[in-house]
């Protein structure tokens, strides 16, 4: 076992120094031929981890708008990539907002892309709603003042673009809908790390001239969770959910406008 266990071990820390043999020709290590298949699955994240890829040939669009029309880009994680879908309803009938959301992304991956999918675009505004998969841990453990140094970041490059922020809240959780043995989102995104990440936001955009965009408190009940009735997973809005976030955006990005 100690052997098998360092065959992997070795494995693993040599995986960008040569090609991953397939787990086929060791059938006599499960254990190594696991983390080899474990290695050629997620083999395209490695090579991309932020996703620059994702949106590459929609940013070379020559127009996204029309000339003169002041361009919205909403960038975040999959409560931003969703949205347009036709399930939750229209996005933004008839405005020049374009959708840079990309699901399970953390700020440290938003940060990366953040010149090719929002600076790249020329918009008037950027509404940045992201922290939500930090708080979980996607990328690994993250501490608040990563949030909000990779968050003040994004910032910083927008203004130095003559771009307009607007900041949005981390939406609530809830433990409404969750599965027999799963783990509530509650616990995977506890709602005092939340709101104390909102309140950081709040005074970050207020002390820079920012614009915050307060969906957390439209959104939670009476005990500080996600509104039943607005997700069917206790984190995603449903379509009820962003027909209400959807006209508090609209007034936060009315608001950077002026």
């Amino acid at each position: 076992m100690r052997i098998t266990l360092a065959l992997v071990l070795f494995a693993l820390t040599t995986q960008q120094l040569a090609p991953a043999p397939s787990p086929a020709a060791v059938p006599s290590c499960p254990e190594l031929a696991a983390a080899l298949a474990v290695m050629t699955r997620n083999d395209v994240r490695l090579r991309d981890w932020p996703n620059l890829g994702r949106y590459r040939e929609a940013n070379r669009a020559p127009a996204l708008s029309p000339a003169g029309v002041e361009r919205v880009v909403f960038m975040g994680d999959s409560i931003t990539d969703v949205w347009p879908q036709p399930r939750f309803g229209e996005f933004f009938p008839g405005k020049p907002y374009v959708g840079r959301g990309i699901s399970g992304q953390t700020t440290s991956q938003m940060l990366i892309r953040f010149r090719p999918d929002v600076i790249a675009l020329k918009p008037t505004v950027v509404v940045l709603l992201a922290g939500t998969n930090d708080i979980a841990g996607n990328t690994g453990p993250m501490l608040d003042q990563d949030i909000q140094g990779n968050i003040a970041s994004m910032a910083e490059l927008a203004v130095a673009h003559r771009v307009r922020v607007v900041l949005a809240s981390i939406t609530p959780t809830s433990a409404y809908h969750t599965a027999a043995n799963a783990v509530p989102q509650t616990t995977l995104r506890p709602l005092a790390r939340i709101r104390a990440t909102n309140a950081w936001i709040r005074e970050y955009a207020a002390a820079n001239r920012h614009v915050y965009l307060d969906y957390h408190s439209a959104m939670v009940d009476g005990t500080g969770a996600l509104r039943e009735e607005l997700s069917a997973d206790d984190l995603h809005p449903n379509a009820k959910g962003y027909a209400m976030m959807a006209p508090l955006a609209e007034a936060a990005i009315r608001q950077a406008l002026r």
